[in-house]
């Protein structure tokens, strides 16, 4: 358990793997404040400001706009996430909500699995004007490795098929309704994964292509893995689980990275954004008196 750049650093050295604890979406505090000081306190160190749904203060990029971006509870979210230490995660906002959240923060904030839209225009992807905001921030972005965000190919022969997987999950569902129980995640995915069998994988080359990407338009210090290895259903060829980072380390030792790249790509990056987060959080709580 991790609750510090600081706690990462010690727990690797002493050969563990450190685990940190995040929220994916910010309706899980129900409009309340007081929920942001609790999950800090349990653990919880960044938070999605939204899922694939709006929050009632804060618009999705899966979603249609509601609030024009960030309402002004949206921007109270921000400020007392920057007072905790709680890094602010614009993945799967708006682009509204994404420049509102980077004007409201003092702090820099990650896109902890976000890809690039100009290689695959999708609407969770960042554009260069993003990416060079995140920059201006001092913020990172971590490359998401869904086979949709990385490769437009890909993306249309999935949505081909999309409607014909979207009507079975949904049947699957209504038919295990009538029983009272749910469709699982697990048992969504195996039907998912019978349509998509056969769609056009990308190779892990495809990261280090979006890797490429974010060191041109904004260095390298801005850009980081996010894999997403638990929340989607199609994953590069070469990347099929973490055992397989070493082939993309290999891709980008090729491509010319240094030593020193691959540290920061590799978590260097997110920890030096940690630190600022926890920096600006003692600033703030040292003139309010830690309220």
């Amino acid at each position: 358990m991790a609750r510090s750049a600081d706690d990462i650093v010690r727990i690797h050295r002493a050969g563990k793997l450190a685990a940190l604890m995040g929220l994916e979406g910010g309706h899980i505090i129900e409009n309340d404040l007081r929920m942001l000081d609790i999950f800090y306190r349990l653990g919880v160190r960044y938070m999605t400001l939204t899922h694939t749904k709006n929050t009632t203060w804060a618009d999705s990029s899966g979603d249609k706009p509601q609030s024009n971006g960030l309402t002004d509870l949206g921007r109270q979210v921000v400020e007392r996430m920057n007072h905790l230490g709680m890094m602010v995660d614009i993945s799967h906002v708006s682009d509204k909500t994404f420049y509102d959240a980077l004007a409201a923060s003092r702090a820099p904030v990650i896109a902890s699995h976000s890809s690039c839209r100009a290689i695959s225009p999708q609407p969770r992807n960042m554009t260069d004007d993003m990416i060079r905001a995140l920059a201006r921030n001092g913020g990172v972005m971590d490359i998401n490795f869904y086979s949709s965000f990385l490769d437009p190919a890909y993306a249309s022969a999935h949505d081909a098929v999309a409607k014909e997987a979207d009507a079975e999950v949904q049947a699957a569902r209504e038919e295990r309704g009538k029983g009272g129980k749910r469709l699982s995640y697990a048992q969504e995915n195996e039907i998912r994964r019978h349509y998509e069998a056969h769609l056009p994988t990308p190779s892990f080359e495809r990261i280090a292509d979006h890797i490429d990407h974010v060191v041109q338009v904004a260095g390298v210090d801005q850009v980081g893995l996010g894999s997403d290895f638990d929340g989607v259903d199609s994953i590069p060829r070469g990347m099929e689980d973490v055992s397989k980072l070493p082939n993309l380390v290999v891709e980008l030792a090729r491509r010319g990275y240094k030593e020193d790249d691959l540290v920061k790509i590799l978590g260097g990056n997110v920890l030096r954004v940690m630190r600022l987060v926890e920096q600006v959080s003692r600033q703030m709580q040292s003139t309010d008196g830690g309220k």
